[in-house]
């Protein structure tokens, strides 16, 4: 089993000192011959920031782009399984000290956008933990 992932992608935009590479993330049964059929199919055109200096490559040109596949188990972590369990133990802690279960719930709800907030400004942190590399397509 491998421990890099590989995504081809097409180069949007070029700057200085990053690239901008459009990636078609499909699920399983996007490429499947009755998708028309059946409705299930998923796809989404998703941007990713690749810092470096790419001066060889050009707009539209198709590269592949690799990174480690424990970044996409901690992607999930920060972006979905800590949540949760920040909902959790929230929704807990207040049931706990005798609030009542609305009290409770809003107060789960109310953590989610407190948490996104903080994940938002430690963004440039993040950046330099997920880094992706980048290369032309043969």
């Amino acid at each position: 089993m491998s421990d890099t992932i590989y995504h081809t992608g097409i180069i949007e935009r070029i700057d200085r000192d990053k690239v901008y590479v459009k990636i078609i993330q499909q699920s399983a049964c996007a490429g499947c011959h009755a998708k028309s059929m059946c409705g299930m199919s998923e796809c989404k055109n998703l941007i990713v920031e690749i810092e470096g200096n790419y001066d060889s490559f050009k707009v539209n040109e198709s590269v592949e782009i690799e990174g480690q596949s424990s970044l996409g188990y901690q992607a999930v972590f920060y972006a979905f399984v800590l949540p949760l369990l920040l909902v959790l133990g929230t929704v807990i802690f207040f049931i706990e000290t005798n609030r009542s279960e609305l009290v409770s719930a809003f107060a789960g709800i109310a953590v989610l956008p407190v948490y996104y907030i903080v994940l938002y400004f430690f963004r440039d942190k993040f950046k330099k933990k997920f880094v992706f590399a980048m290369k032309k397509l043969n």
